[in-house]
Formats: structure tokens, sequence, C-alpha cells
């Protein structure tokens, strides 16, 4: 009988993801309950079986929408009928000061699945995202002007995670859980409007593959592909000239200044997040503004930053020290 092809291309997935770790190796994925992380954790059981793999699903329960508890343990008792070999919630408190709702919850999210891995020794944790949760990133980073950081997309892997479906698109997952017969929970969340990534996904890209043709949101994912590749280099050579600039009280002004402006202010980013500065709050207008402490230095005291901190060229270093609270 020939395998749907819907159904393959989710276990080509996370084949190819699999295809390294060690018989008897621990494997975490993330459940939601929702069509991509259910048709990724069938998938996982299918895999993990034929090369001797615990597999361990795991739903975290945000608690923000009400019954939420409830529903996390609907879906325990659906990745136990799945197969796992161990099922688990996992409960967390977010709070969104100062970065919203989604981005907060997925800060805990990770955090707990960290702590999950690292309680249970996992050799990876699976997440859902597919290729159409991509291509929305990218769109998102664009219209953001957020930059090549935003616009590379999520990150095959990173740590101890594996984004194995950025390849299927998410019509495969709907229809993988269908051709198995699984159950899946709409998140009342993912068709509010009041969402911008929910308007990106169901108005904005539904309408550029109308004016422009099929195959815009493939096209979106491989450009993430191709900027990932760039990105990582120019990470890298900033990371060597960080490690050359830099001294115990502060970055080398002689040595800094005549650097490539891309590889510059990746230092000057790695440097002011090193201090202290919230990555969600340090944005490209606040490495111009020290930036220009090196190379439009005009007598400016000091540039305040995120995170309480402020950055100031003394004795031929910048400086990054503790400031007064802005505003």
């Amino acid at each position: 009988m020939t395998l749907h092809p819907s159904l393959a291309a989710v276990r080509r997935g996370v084949r190819a993801v699999l295809e390294p770790t060690d018989p008897g190796a621990v494997v975490v994925v993330a459940c939601s309950g929702g069509a991509d992380s259910v048709a990724l954790l069938s998938a996982t059981v299918h895999e993990g079986r034929k090369r001797a793999l615990r597999v361990v699903g795991v739903t975290v329960d945000h608690g923000l929408q009400e019954g939420s508890a409830a529903r996390a343990d609907e879906v325990v008792a659906q990745m136990a009928a799945m197969g796992a070999d161990e099922t688990m919630t996992a409960t967390v408190s977010v709070e969104a000061a100062g970065i919203g709702p989604e981005a907060a919850a997925r800060q805990a999210r990770y955090a707990v699945l960290e702590e999950v891995a690292e309680r249970l020794g996992a050799a990876v944790v699976l997440l859902g995202h597919t290729l159409d949760d991509q291509a929305e990133t990218v769109l998102l980073g664009l219209a953001r002007g957020s930059g090549g950081r935003s616009l590379a997309g999520m990150r095959r892997g990173f740590d101890v995670f594996a984004r194995p479906l950025l390849d299927v698109r998410r019509d495969d997952t709907v229809t993988a859980c269908q051709v198995e017969g699984l159950t899946v929970w709409q998140d009342p969340h993912n068709s509010d409007p009041a969402y911008t990534r929910v308007r990106v996904r169901r108005r904005v890209l539904p309408l550029l593959e109308d004016e422009l043709g099929p195959g815009v949101a493939t096209t979106l994912a491989r450009t993430a592909d191709q900027l990932r590749a760039d990105m990582a280099l120019l990470d890298e050579l900033a990371e060597e000239v960080h490690v050359r600039v830099a001294g115990p009280r502060g970055l080398s002004i002689p040595l800094l200044t005549p650097q490539h402006p891309a590889l510059r202010r990746r230092v000057i980013r790695s440097a002011a997040l090193l201090a202290g500065a919230p990555a969600s709050e340090l944005f490209h207008e606040h490495v111009l503004a020290v930036d220009a402490l090196l190379t439009d230095w005009h007598g400016q005291k000091w540039i305040d930053l995120p995170g309480h901190l402020r950055a100031v060229r003394r004795d031929g270093l910048l400086v990054l020290e503790p400031g007064l609270p802005l505003g």
C-alpha cells in the first residue's frame, strides 16, 4: 500500500532529524494538540520505534485561556493513546511585561521545555513549526523592517531544539492527521484577527498568492534558508572581531571603529546583550546610536540603552555600564 504523500512528507522530515540519534535516546515532542504538533508526534512515534527511541510527549499549559488545564489533560490522554512512551504537562506562568503576550508565552514555553529536556537527558526537543510558519515569520520581519536577523526566519535547530517540519506545508500536517484518523484541536487564538500573525496567515499570504501566483510561501521560506547561512557567517566573523577588541573594561575604539559596519554593529549589539540589554527591547536604532559614538562622535555624553544601561566613550574604550532607568 502506497503511503499518502502528506504522511510521507511529515515522516521524512522527522526521519532526517532523528537519523543521528542513538538507540535508546530520549526524544521530547512539544504537542499543543493542533494539527502540526499532532502530526509531528505521530511521525516521531512511528520513526522512534524503528530506532528504539523513547518518545516523550509534552504539552505546555500557559494558563492564558479558560479551561486550559482541562485542555492539557485531553492532550496528555491523546498523546498516550498515540503511543508516546511517556507524557506530561508543563505548567508555566506567563509574564508579558515589555514584550507582549505572544513573545512572553514563547519564552516561558521554551524555558520549561529546556528544563524538561535537561531533567530527562533528552537528545532533542522537536517543535512543530511548518514551512507556512516560516513564511509568516519572514513576511512579518520584512514588514517590521527588522533586518536580516528576522528575515532569516526560524532556525532549523538551536540548543536542544529542532524543527523537522520546516519543509512541510501546513496543509500536509492537516491531511496527515486526517489520513491517520487523528483528532486535532483548533486553538481559537489561531483564528483571532487581533493577532498580527493570524492576519498574515488568513489575509496577507492568500492575497499574495492570488496576485503573484502560487508558491509565495515556499519562496519566502527558501529566502530564509539562504539568508540564514549568510547571517551565520557574519555572526561568526563578528564574534572573532569581538574577541579581538574586548577588554576587561570595554571595547577598544581604535580597533573596533575601522571594522566593516556589518561586523562593528554586530559586536555592539552582542556587547549590549552581554551587558544585560533585553533582546526584545534592543532595536536597530539603539545600535546605530551607539555606533555613532565611534564613527560620528562630536562630544555626545552617552547613549541610553534598554536594561538600565548606557554606552559611553571613555579613555579610548566604548564602555557599557549601568545607567539611570529610562522614562
